[in-house]
């Protein structure tokens, strides 16, 4: 039997990848703040990496995306979105949480845009086509970081106010055994 918190993490990941199919300006998309969350919330490592990156599979599908040479890139640049949410974890701050937002969006620009230049035939394979390639990607850039943000804030917000609500969804905390 799956456990509410569970459950309601799940729920939470998919709504999120659901707003992939509505309209949206290129790069505002929940993916990044989705990786971020799974990392943070979900106990084990195979659910904090596999829920995020398959609620973004079957969004894909969804939308019709069929495999492209930067995929990899992509879907790697948010598993190491998850490897933040993990560092989250340890110590759960809105400081640290928008830290680790505005890092996943940057990691995502970096990692996507480098395999844009080393897959794609856009830009020369000379360092002058790499800065070519990233200056190009900057408009995007500030769409990924005003969705990396919004979605980070409602997801990681919406989960403290219903853990408030809900004591049930709250992490069982861990008790030392008694000493004799």
């Amino acid at each position: 039997m799956l456990k509410p918190r569970f459950l309601t993490l799940l729920t939470i990941t998919l709504a999120a990848a659901s707003t992939r199919l509505l309209p949206h300006p290129p790069n505002f998309a929940p993916i990044a703040a989705m990786s971020l969350f799974g990392g943070c919330y979900f106990t084990s490592k195979r659910s904090a990496f596999g829920v995020p990156l398959i609620a973004m599979f079957l969004s894909d599908l969804l939308l019709g995306y069929g495999f492209h040479p930067v995929l990899p890139f992509v879907y790697g640049s948010f598993a190491l979105t998850v490897c933040l949410g993990l560092w989250v974890r340890q110590r759960s701050t809105p400081l640290r949480i928008g830290s680790a937002a505005i890092a996943a969006s940057v990691l995502f620009f970096v990692v996507t845009n480098f395999g844009v230049w080393v897959q794609g035939d856009l830009y020369p394979r000379t360092l002058e086509g790499l800065v070519r390639c990233y200056v190009m990607a900057i408009p995007f850039f500030r769409n990924t970081l005003a969705g990396d943000a919004l979605y980070t804030f409602a997801l990681f917000g919406g989960f403290a106010l219903a853990q408030t609500l809900f004591p049930a969804l709250r992490e069982p905390v861990a008790t030392a055994p008694a000493r004799a």
